[in-house]
């Protein structure tokens, strides 16, 4: 699906970040993958090796320009270029409601989500214009169409990122440069792991009575896991979807219907 692009993947944690990575190296691309921590990424590196394919990692925070930077000069200077971007980095500044929720924790988020994926894809666009194609993938939550009591700092700085993709896909289309968004749901990987046990021990049931809870509200009657939502995204970054740019694609085990 990915032979010849040079895919660059923000947040690359030990959820979905990795396994978009080791996806899409399996699908033929060239894998730039950036966090603040180098462990996850070790490891995937040493996967995708193993599966014959090629990767690197560049420790980054994308609200530091300098990192930012250094993460685009490594992908040029080890692959050539850059045609494809995911931008998953993300900062959750805790569950409580907006108005309780610290102003510096709020900022934070913004500045991880909104700030640092729009200072990355400052850096990526002139490779892709000089390619003559790009695609880039924000990673969207429901959280911004089903308000979670908790969630709203996340959500808030989401719905930017949201908005700015749809403007990116406006702007950089006569350039050969698409922008879409695949917005997720509860994601069934370590995160929402967590999530449930503390549900369950604090209501006094088992792991499983929560996560049956939450996966009956979804048509397929599952939590998706990361694994499984990775291909939707790589769609988007591929040129099978060579046609699409400013789009929304659901990947939440239809949780979500837009009329």
């Amino acid at each position: 699906m990915l032979d010849d692009e040079v895919v660059v993947i923000t947040g690359v944690g030990p959820g979905l970040g990795s396994k978009l990575a080791v996806r899409a190296a399996a699908e033929g691309a060239k894998v730039v993958m950036a966090a603040r921590s180098g462990d996850v990424m070790a490891q995937a590196e040493k996967d995708i090796a193993a599966a014959g394919g090629e990767a690197i990692s560049v420790l980054c925070d994308v609200r530091r320009s300098e990192d930012v930077a250094r993460l685009a000069r490594a992908a040029v200077d080890r692959f050539g270029t850059i045609t494809g971007l995911v931008n998953s980095a993300f900062g959750h500044p805790g569950f409580a409601d907006l108005l309780d929720t610290p102003e510096k924790a709020i900022r934070r988020s913004v500045d991880v989500i909104l700030h640092g994926a729009l200072g990355v894809t400052r850096e990526v666009v002139p490779h892709m214009k000089a390619a003559g194609r790009g695609s880039i993938v924000t990673i969207g939550t429901m959280a911004t169409r089903k308000p979670n009591r908790g969630e709203g700092g996340y959500a808030v700085a989401k719905a930017a990122m949201a908005t700015a993709t749809q403007y990116l896909a406006a702007e950089l289309g006569e350039h050969g440069i698409r922008a879409n968004q695949a917005v997720l749901g509860w994601l069934d990987g370590p995160g929402v792991r967590f999530y449930l046990k503390m549900t369950a021990d604090a209501r006094g049931v088992t792991v499983q009575d929560v996560y049956d809870e939450i996966a009956s509200r979804n048509p397929l009657g599952r939590i998706p896991t990361d694994e499984a939502c990775t291909g939707a995204v790589l769609f988007l970054l591929s040129r099978a979807a060579s046609e699409i740019t400013g789009a929304t694609l659901d990947v939440n085990a239809g949780e979500h219907m837009p009329a």
